[in-house]
């Protein structure tokens, strides 16, 4: 094999490389920054509250099976989700785990919908995607969607 062909075969390699991590960039850093502000953000940092049964923690205000899907990050369940980076880190890996289970190229809405609901809530027609729409009407007032 001459080193011109090589060269194209690699240059075809890394193009394909390229797409493949685009496609599967997971959740974008607008969306992820919505999620945070439905559900308080900053106001939330170090601090962990009754929601509906159970103890929801910090600036995305995560429960613990939520936490538990995303990796078991920082340490413990309230010392991670207490804290922007860990918070932020777990609700990337929870979205990279259940993301495809919606579509191949997941949207906003999607991850809005999964976060609150669930990874079933990104479906539509079940009883999880009807109980999560008044958080996607929010977060489309809120961040402009």
């Amino acid at each position: 094999m001459s080193t011109t062909l090589l060269q194209r075969v690699f240059s075809l390699f890394l193009l394909a490389t390229a797409l493949v991590v685009v496609a599967n960039a997971g959740i974008t850093n607008q969306c992820l920054r919505c999620i945070c502000k439905v559900e308080g953000c900053a106001s939330q940092v170090g601090k962990c509250r009754q929601d509906v049964g159970s103890l929801s923690c910090g600036p995305y205000q995560i429960k613990k099976p939520y936490w538990i899907d995303g990796g078991r990050r920082g340490g413990g369940y309230e010392t991670c989700t207490k804290q922007t980076a860990c918070s932020e880190a777990t609700v990337r890996a929870y979205m990279d785990r259940y993301g495809r289970g919606c579509r191949s190229n997941p949207t906003c809405e999607d991850y809005m919908r999964m976060h609150n609901g669930g990874p079933s809530a990104c479906k539509a027609g079940t009883s999880q995607y009807r109980a999560t729409t008044g958080y996607w009407n929010k977060a489309k007032r809120l961040c402009g969607f």
